[in-house]
C-alpha cells in the first residue's frame, strides 16, 4: 500500500519536471488532479493499492508529457 500522501508528493514532482501547472478539486469519493484540460481521478482513501498507485502514477505521466508537448508547440 502507498500512502496517498506519498502519492500526490510524486504527481506534484513528475508536474514539476515536465513544467506543466496542475490543480485539484474534489469529488465524489475521489481528488481529481488537473493538468491542462486532462484530469487523473485519485481515490480519497488514505492508502491506495500498490498497484492502483502505480497505474495512476504511468497515466500521470502520460497526461503530463502530452500537455508539455501542446505547450511546447504554443
Amino acid at each position: 500500500m502507498m500512502r496517498k500522501r506519498d502519492l500526490e508528493r510524486r504527481m506534484r514532482k513528475l508536474a514539476k519536471e515536465y513544467g506543466v501547472p496542475v490543480h485539484s478539486t474534489e469529488g465524489g469519493s475521489h481528488t481529481k488532479w488537473h493538468a491542462g484540460s486532462e484530469a487523473m481521478p485519485v481515490p480519497r482513501h488514505s492508502e491506495v493499492n500498490e498497484r492502483t498507485a502505480k497505474g495512476i502514477l504511468e497515466n500521470w505521466e502520460s497526461i503530463l508529457a502530452e500537455v508539455a508537448k501542446e505547450q511546447e508547440d504554443q
